[in-house]
This record gives C-alpha cells, sequence and structure tokens, in this order.
C-alpha cells in the first residue's frame, strides 16, 4: 500500500499497488473520466486521450492557475495509461484480480529530493481514488491526509528524499 522507492535506469521510481474491490472497467473509469479525476486527481487534465496527443495539466486547487504541459505516451482502454507530466511520467496499469482489479502506479522522475513528499502526494491521491471507487467521502481534507503520511515517507525515504518541501496545496 505504501510506495516503494527505486533508481532505475537513472531515473527514481515512486511504485504503488493497490487491490481494489472493483471490476477493470470502473478502476478505468475513475482514471480517465473528468467527473472522476476531480476527485482524486491533483490537476485537470486538458487534451485527447490518445497516444502522442499533448495535455496540459491545470492546478485549480492551487489558486493561481497555475498549469503543467505534458504528452499522453500510451492510452490503451481498459488496461494502460501513461502520460509525461512536465518531466515526470505518471503510469498507470489496471489488470483484473479475482472479483477486482490490481492497480500499478509508477511516478518516474529525476529529483532525488521530491520523493518523500510525492510519495506522500501520490499515496494521498491513491487514497482519495478509493473513496472515490467505493463512493464514499474521505474522512479527511487531502491536506490533513498528506500532513499524516509524509513524515513516515521521510523516515523510510531518508533526507536527502526529502529536501523539497510540500506543495502550496498541503501546507496548513
Amino acid at each position: 500500500m505504501d510506495g516503494q522507492l527505486e533508481h532505475r535506469d537513472g531515473r527514481w521510481e515512486l511504485r504503488f499497488t493497490r487491490r481494489l474491490p472493483h471490476p477493470p472497467d470502473k478502476v478505468w473509469r475513475a482514471l480517465t473520466e473528468p467527473e472522476h479525476l476531480a476527485a482524486w486527481f491533483p490537476a485537470a487534465i486538458e487534451g485527447d486521450r490518445v497516444a502522442g496527443a499533448p495535455l496540459r495539466f491545470v492546478f485549480e486547487d492551487e489558486g493561481d492557475g497555475s498549469e503543467v504541459d505534458g504528452e499522453m505516451n500510451v492510452y490503451e482502454p481498459p488496461s494502460a495509461l501513461e502520460f509525461r507530466w512536465a518531466q515526470d511520467t505518471l503510469r498507470f496499469d489496471v489488470q483484473p484480480d479475482g472479483d477486482g482489479s490490481l492497480l500499478l502506479f509508477v511516478n518516474s522522475f529525476d529529483e532525488h529530493g521530491k520523493a518523500a513528499r510525492d510519495g506522500a502526494g501520490w499515496h494521498t491521491c491513491l487514497d482519495l481514488l478509493v473513496h472515490d471507487l467505493d463512493g464514499e467521502p474521505p474522512p479527511w481534507t487531502s491536506a490533513e491526509r498528506w500532513q499524516a503520511i509524509h513524515p513516515a515517507y521521510v523516515q523510510r525515504f531518508g533526507p536527502d528524499a526529502s529536501t523539497i518541501g510540500p506543495p502550496a496545496s498541503q501546507r496548513s
């Protein structure tokens, strides 16, 4: 459930695996449809859902209308989604798992110092995804959740992985 950090092929990877009691088609919709993304993903995604399409990520919760450019690398419904988000790569793989699904999420990036920050961030996002899939509101705000789990990521990943602080949306 917690993210795992690995150095692979010259980049850092945060890997999360979640077993979900929902069929792959439902999980895929939560990963790709704007009304579901709004419940758990940190930005609105603008652009076509097709490999090679340019994307724009708009951070509405940041209050400043900041944006990040990207590109859709892989779009293979209902099993694989990968895109570039600025310099990072985000990949979601969905596999059938009994009556539910297995979700593998990998965030690849260059800056080791943001690993704890992003580990807590993606952990929080995936927890929000689970609540959205379950049709239940979370019992905490995303900032409260991030603040509660971030210290464990700092401890696990170490001081070199903790030099870049929290995003504005996670500060109290």
